[in-house]
């Protein structure tokens, strides 16, 4: 080992190598997969639900071994870029094998086995339909190396949403901005997902940035490092154990995508495209269809995930009618359904902040900067006249504003650790502002009937640790 190392770094290396030896034993002798990585449940709906998962060859995931700086956003110290991905910490190689899926309600579903390969990271989704509307599953999923080889098992459980003249009670959390290195606990990964599962969500709503691939711990400029960041990031235990029991709605944003303020227009991040982190992430997250969506989660709660990379335009084009975040086919599909809803909550999940406010310098990526002025003036009065309330990610702090000019409310859920919370002052209150915190936590919304005419939506932010540190409650009264 180098001399110029402290004891310490060299004690985590002695561990690390020995770690490394262990995991080769066992993918040459077990001859057994693994889900280190965990599953997703997601897309769920009345009648459906999209599986998820990877197999691995090794029970474990490579120690998080490199120190951190103490900076904000915890980046690792001297992190050698190019040291085999296998070696990084957080590794979890892949395996060859099948995968079988088992649903168990009254009835059960199961699928056939069927293959992983590298072709697609060993990963694998599901589509299963036929479902029953708000009805508890069991489920199972089974992989094996070979028909021969012992079959290893992983088990979760999740609910379908209730029918659209269903009156439920519905309690779902949001988060964003995620990165490796900002942990805050060193076994489990993030505080904030154990809180989130303490409150029973009946899903989930991830906003995008789930891994970054420009920053360091590596810098992912290949494809084989940008998987790594998924799979590093999903075999934190706190992840897998609330994925497995929450099924979730995930958004892509720029850093999972390719790099800051990433759109179709973007160069290459090292010999990383836009086009492979497009397929990455359509690879690494349970949904098949399009990337704009809407759920109906019964009579009072509907929600619309948005797009806000693949159909923009340049960010540094000129404002005005014709640029855009959305595209033109987005906002058409999005005015029909939000128009034809009659559902009493209206939510719109969004990547990115539409009401704000945002930073003013160097800021063009959102509708609250200026460079997006034709079409947020424009986003923000409709989804006021239609009564849509607005979820975002994205920022690195928590908030609830009100727009001046519309009266649109918006709610940022803030980044996943406190170290990851930065880029505004805490002491700038703008009028804007009802509520502002520079630090990390979740958003979790509840929706439920008080009266035959009176139904209301909480809007309530958590620290990490799960305390409660502000709640707007907003009522429709019913005719």
């Amino acid at each position: 080992m180098p001399k110029n190392i402290s004891m310490k770094t060299r004690h985590s290396l002695s561990l690390f190598i020995s770690f490394i030896f262990l995991q080769s034993i066992y993918a040459q002798k077990n001859g057994q997969v693994y889900f280190t990585t965990g599953f997703k449940m997601g897309e769920v709906t009345s009648s459906s639900v999209v599986i998820h998962t990877r197999l691995n060859k090794s029970p474990k995931s490579i120690p998080t071994w490199h120190q951190r700086k103490d900076i904000k956003f915890r980046h690792p110290i001297r992190f050698d870029n190019s040291m085999p991905v296998e070696k990084m910490d957080g590794a979890v190689q892949g395996s060859a094998g099948q995968v079988k899926i088992t649903l168990v309600s009254e009835d059960t579903i199961s699928t056939d086995w069927e293959y992983v390969s590298a072709y697609r990271d060993f990963t694998i989704k599901k589509k299963i339909t036929g479902l029953k509307p708000n009805t508890n599953y069991q489920i199972t999923i089974y992989g094996r190396k070979t028909r021969e080889a012992p079959i290893t098992e992983i088990k979760g459980s999740f609910k379908t949403a209730p029918n659209e003249d269903e009156e439920e009670s519905i309690l779902f959390t949001v988060s964003t901005c995620q990165y490796y290195w900002s942990h805050d606990d060193s076994l489990r990964g993030f505080k904030m997902y154990d809180s989130m599962l303490e409150l029973d969500p009946a899903f989930h709503c991830q906003t995008g940035d789930y891994v970054y691939y420009d920053k360091p711990g590596p810098m992912a400029n290949t494809v084989e490092k940008a998987r790594h960041k998924w799979h590093a990031m999903n075999s934190w235990p706190s992840l897998r154990d609330f994925y497995s029991q929450v099924p979730t709605y995930l958004q892509k944003d720029d850093h999972d995508l390719l790099k800051d303020d990433a759109t179709p227009y973007s160069t290459p991040f090292g010999q990383l495209t836009y086009e492979d982190g497009l397929a990455i992430w359509r690879e690494q997250v349970p949904i098949v269809d399009k990337p704009y969506r809407t759920k109906r989660w019964g009579k009072d709660l509907q929600i619309w995930l948005v797009e806000n990379r693949e159909y923009r335009s340049d960010n540094h084009a000129a404002d005005g009618a014709n640029k855009t975040i959305w595209g033109k086919e987005q906002i058409q599909w999005f005015k029909e359904t939000v128009e034809s809803s009659d559902a009493t909550f209206k939510i719109l999940v969004s990547a990115t902040p539409i009401v704000g406010p945002d930073r003013k310098k160097g800021k063009i990526d959102n509708h609250s900067n200026d460079s997006f002025q034709t079409e947020g003036e424009w986003l923000r009065k409709y989804l006021a006249d239609q009564d849509v309330l607005v979820v975002n990610g994205d920022r690195h702090w928590q908030y609830v504003s009100q727009d001046r000019a519309s009266g649109l409310m918006e709610f940022s859920a803030g980044p996943v650790s406190d170290y990851h919370a930065q880029g505004w002052n805490q002491n700038d209150l703008k009028p804007e502002h009802k509520f502002l915190r520079v630090k990390g936590g979740f958003l979790a919304v509840k929706v439920s009937s008080k009266s035959k005419t009176k139904t209301v939506a909480e809007f309530i932010h958590y620290d990490v640790e799960g305390n409660e540190v502000n709640k707007e409650s907003i009522v429709r009264r019913l005719d």
